[in-house]
Formats: structure tokens, sequence, C-alpha cells
């Protein structure tokens, strides 16, 4: 079920049907989100969705899915609620960590998909993010399998949304950046200076940066975290969007439990 408190930031978001739109009814807005949310912790095929339970057809939720996305709801709903965290005093601007974590795709997409390095070169995508220094995700980057995580460091910090909340303009840079040694890139350090952003990233060839892994276990337990939504675990859709779409809000998901946490 939706919670009634996340259902009210939910829905001033969403798209407005036409008054006279042709055909039946539409499902109602709220159960066809109960129905992709069944999808997303279930990981079900969508044409495999019990009718019983309410949410219309797995066509009718894979269409509003789709529809939601094009109108960017879920990554307003992210933003609203890392807003929502940094006003309660929940994320830590100190420091940031990246790291990438490989999933199967059990369908070649058109785009996204390649041969994994960590699974006997088969198709599969991988999931960069990047958290604050208490795990909570604020940007995650879907690639081929096969693609280097220091490819995509600058994106990552780069796709940080502006964070509102607090007095003054909203914020987008951490202070650090933590990484393991496969960030390890002199371009991207001079890069991250020039966002005033300090680089926090081991070398190759060196010794690992002391109590490095104490600090960056928030991104591992985040990845955890998005992993244990079961539809994330394995790549499904073909396309592209409609994944990102599901993993926009799992991360909205994880950022409304750590704010009723706080709440409560």
């Amino acid at each position: 079920m939706v919670d009634d408190a996340l259902w009210a930031l939910i829905e001033p978001l969403l798209p407005s049907w036409p008054e006279k739109a042709p055909g039946p009814r539409p499902v109602p807005d709220r159960l066809c989100l109960q129905g992709i949310l069944y999808v997303l912790y279930n990981d079900i095929a969508w044409q495999l969705l019990p009718l019983e339970l309410g949410f219309g057809s797995g066509q009718t939720c894979w269409r509003r899915l789709e529809r939601w996305q094009q109108a960017g709801v879920f990554d307003q709903l992210h933003r609203i609620l890392l807003a929502e965290l940094n006003t309660a005093g929940e994320l830590d601007w100190s420091r940031a960590c990246v790291d990438g974590s490989h999933i199967r795709a059990k369908k070649r997409g058109r785009r996204h998909t390649g041969p994994s390095p960590v699974d006997r070169r088969k198709t599969g995508s991988k999931h960069h993010l990047i958290c604050d220094g208490r795990g909570t995700p604020f940007k995650v980057i879907t690639t081929a399998a096969n693609v280097n995580d220091v490819t995509r460091t600058l994106a990552l910090v780069d796709g940080i949304p502006p964070v509102a909340g607090r007095p003054g303009r909203p914020r987008r840079r951490p202070e650090a950046l933590l990484g393991d040694k496969g960030y390890d890139s002199n371009p991207n350090r001079r890069e991250l200076c020039k966002r005033r952003i300090l680089p926090v990233i081991s070398r190759k060839g060196a010794p690992n940066i002391q109590d490095m892994g104490k600090l960056r276990y928030v991104v591992e337990q985040t990845f955890a975290l998005l992993h244990q939504f079961k539809r994330l675990a394995v790549r499904w859709e073909r396309r592209t969007e409609l994944h990102d779409a599901f993993v926009s809000l799992a991360c909205s998901l994880i950022c409304w439990r750590r704010l009723r946490k706080h709440r409560s």
C-alpha cells in the first residue's frame, strides 16, 4: 500500500488526464502506483500482475510508468525528499562516495548493455552510484556492464540535483569525493578541484588511503538497499528509461524511509 503521507507528495506531481479523454475511465493513479510498486518489490512480469489486487492490468501500469517517467515525476519526487532530508539535517555534505555494481540483463537492450567482466561476459548492465556521507543516494547512472567506473565520475558529480531545504542557494557539491582505485584519474582530479571538491581517491600501485574503507562502506550499504528491490537486482526492461524509472523510484523510497525514521 502507498503511505498516505507519501501519496500527498506524489499526487501533485502526476500529469493530469484530459477531462474528456476517449475510452473507458482510467484506473486511478494511486492504484497504478501500487501495481508499479508491486512489480518493483517482487520482480514479476507485467502480464502476471494479479488483477484481483485491483491495480489494473500489467499493461496499464506499464504505460502509466512510462507516462510518469516522461513527465519527470520520479526525479522530482527524489529531489523533494532530498530537500526534506536536508532541512532535517540528515544529509552529510562533508563527503560523497562513488562506486559501481554489476547486474545481469536478461534481455539485450538497445543501449546500455554489454559483456560483463565479472559474469563470464554474459550480457549485463552497471549501476554507477553517488551518495552522501550517510549513504543517501544522490544519483544513479545505468550503463553497459563493461563501462569503466572512472568514465562516469564527473557525470555522477554533475548529476547531483540542486538540493534545497537550507537558507541560501540549493546545494549541489559535497566537500570531498571518496573513491577506490577504479576512479584514479589525474584529469578527473583536476576537474574536481575546479568544482571545489577535494578528491580522496587511492592511486593505483600505491597503498590504500588509511581508513578509506570505514568511510566508504556507506556506498556498499546503499547498493544493498537499492538491490533489495528485486526488479533492480536483474535488468528486465529493454528500454533504459523504464529501468531508470524504477531506479529513481527506489532512490525516492530509500529517502522516504530515512525521512520517516527521522520524524518518528
